[in-house]
C-alpha cells in the first residue's frame, strides 16, 4: 500500500497485487486499519500533499498531480474537508 500510495491505482488493483479478491481485501483492510482502503489512501495522499505544500515550492496544481489526485477542483475540495482550509489558502498562510 505504502509503495503505491501516490500512484493512481484502484482498490481493485491493490487487491490484485495483494493476491486477494476485492471483497476479501476490503474486509481484511477494514479489520486491520478500521477504515476503508479508499479513505485510507485519500488520507495518506492528503497528508503528503500538506507536507509538499509546507516544505516545497511546488504549486497547488503540481502537488495535486504528484500526490495521485487527477482533478484540481476535487483535490481542493477534499483538502478543505480534511484540514478546514483550501490548499491555496494554506500555501498563502505559509508565505
Amino acid at each position: 500500500m505504502e509503495q503505491n500510495i501516490l500512484n493512481p491505482v484502484s482498490v481493485n488493483d491493490l487487491a490484485y497485487l495483494s493476491g486477494r479478491s476485492l471483497s476479501s481485501f476490503k474486509r481484511d483492510f477494514q479489520t486491520i486499519y478500521n477504515t476503508s482502503p479508499s479513505l485510507w489512501i485519500r488520507q495518506k495522499r492528503l497528508e503528503k500533499a500538506k507536507e509538499l505544500l509546507t516544505y516545497s515550492a511546488m504549486s497547488v496544481t503540481d502537488v495535486c498531480f504528484t500526490t495521485g489526485f487527477e482533478n484540481v477542483a476535487h483535490f481542493s475540495r477534499v483538502f478543505k474537508e480534511h484540514f478546514g482550509y483550501t490548499p491555496s489558502s494554506y500555501k498563502q498562510q505559509l508565505s
